[in-house]
């Protein structure tokens, strides 16, 4: 982290020591005001200077070495990493137009913008710390049961269960409401193959529907001729944080008595009329995996609006042991248990909660207003007045005469990460015959020429700016052969 690397021009030997000693690296940028970058002081300088006669008490301004290697922050990846494999260069402080530090290189750190990368700059080891002291670092601990409450304050009238994953989430929701052989639960085409695969782990029959085109989640008016008498549950994907369109979707499964199910493990913090995902359905299902909005490296939760299914899931999900008779099992059972461990992770994440979707949204609008119009974009995530995308991951849909692939090829080689959406389930071998179906053109559309950007909360602006001219830049040169 760039904070842990930095220090002022007038601080002591002996404070330069500590952040050494913190980062290590055996360095620090030294900066004057903003980030202004004058000098360079390595654990070397600090040994000579103390040899020399120097104090642990004298400023770093006199002992710095002020002839050093920069680079601007935006210099080609190739040029950096050249550098990096000379003799003698371990780290490349990068620095902007004003010469302030904004990042920096070096063989653990290349410079490439990962599309997510975790936020942990909180209370997260703090909290671990805790678990492992006190020797409380399985399932049992107050961190399990802190989270499940933060879910149910987040979502009144909803019981919440932490559990492994998300995929185990949807897997027990689906067993918990009596989902079973000979049933038909209804998924979107485009979503993380967890959601069709939890249905197949109940040995249900999934039905695969076409997305909607200008929300990418599962499209409402082709549900209804999905419907048969077999149809148990429906699965919502709110894909990528986009929230699919709730109200039209419950309208229809009660008239239908089919229970609803919403996959929320890309959505977290997303709204519509103010009101959040995960409080539509009957159950709702959250992911903590290691690059989602909110993390517990994995980890999931369940969310019960009946406490009756609740406690039927909740002792599924405890090997299906009774919670009066020790080592007595009324049910087979699953161990889908969240350690405290992750939850301690969870709590931590979830106290700077809107500060993270306020991140995102930053990110979401600013991607937007950058390529609002232009050429080679076919298609933006919708943004409207009455819902709240909480952005998990920035996607776009390409114009069909870009090469996708070619262009992520591209990116990466210009240091930027990017990652091709989701494909179509129904194009892969094991879902194959689960559509009604021969062409589904929106989900094939979106599984051709999506791609996501870089969306870490952490993302500096300088680094949007750079993704965004980058990008411009490489679909510009980039076309279908």
């Amino acid at each position: 982290m760039l904070s842990q690397i930095i220090c002022k021009d007038d601080v002591s030997l002996k404070e330069a020591l500590k952040i050494i000693d913190l980062n290590g690296k055996g360095v620090c940028f030294v900066v004057k005001g903003k980030n202004l970058l004058v000098g360079i002081l390595t654990d070397g300088d600090i040994r000579r200077a103390l040899l020399s006669g120097g104090q642990f008490n004298s400023k770093v301004s006199i002992y710095m070495n002020r002839d050093f290697l920069s680079l601007n922050f935006d210099a080609d990846t190739q040029l950096i990493n050249q550098y990096l494999s000379k003799k003698g260069i371990k780290i490349i402080p990068l620095i902007n137009k004003r010469g302030e530090v904004v990042d920096y290189a070096d063989h653990e750190n290349f410079h490439s913008i990962p599309v997510l990368s975790p936020n942990l700059n909180g209370n997260e080891l703090k909290y671990l710390s805790e678990c492992i002291r006190t020797n409380w670092i399985s399932s049992q601990g107050k961190y399990v049961n802190k989270f499940e409450k933060i879910f149910s304050d987040m979502h009144p009238g909803y019981y919440s269960l932490a559990v492994s994953s998300g995929t185990t989430a949807l897997h027990l929701t689906l067993i918990a409401l009596g989902i079973k052989e000979g049933d038909e639960v209804i998924v979107p085409d485009i979503t993380f193959a967890a959601t069709i695969n939890a249905v197949l782990y109940c040995n249900a029959t999934p039905v695969i529907c076409e997305i909607n085109s200008k929300t990418w989640c599962i499209d409402i008016d082709s549900i209804n001729e999905l419907i048969t008498p077999r149809t148990k549950a429906i699965i919502p994907v709110h894909l990528y944080g986009i929230p699919c369109e709730m109200e039209k979707l419950i309208h229809i499964a009660k008239d239908k008595d089919i229970f609803v199910i919403e996959d929320c493990a890309e959505a977290i913090g997303s709204k519509i009329n103010k009101k959040r995902v995960g409080t539509y359905g009957d159950c709702s299902t959250f992911s903590f995996y290691g690059n989602k909005t909110i993390t517990t490296g994995e980890g999931g939760m369940a969310l019960f609006n009946c406490e009756k299914i609740y406690n039927k899931a909740k002792l599924l999900r405890d090997h299906g042991m009774s919670k009066t008779k020790r080592y007595w099992h009324d049910v087979v059972g699953f161990n889908y248990r969240m350690t405290n461990l992750q939850a301690a992770v969870g709590v931590a994440q979830m106290e700077r909660f809107d500060q993270i979707i306020k991140s995102k949204q930053t990110i979401f609008n600013f991607y937007n207003k950058k390529f609002m119009g232009k050429k080679g974009i076919l298609q933006l995530p919708i943004n409207s007045s009455n819902i709240i995308n909480s952005s998990w991951l920035y996607t776009l849909i390409l114009d069909e005469y870009i090469n996708r692939d070619s262009l992520i090829d591209k990116l990466k080689d210009l240091g930027i990460d990017t990652r091709p959406s989701f494909n179509s389930l129904c194009d892969m071998p094991p879902y194959k015959g689960f559509t009604h179906s021969k062409v589904l053109k929106n989900s094939q559309l979106l599984s051709s020429q999506g791609i996501s950007l870089p969306s870490s909360s952490s993302i500096k602006n300088i680094q949007l700016e750079h993704i965004a001219n980058i990008f411009l830049d490489a679909v510009a040169s980039i076309q279908k052969k």
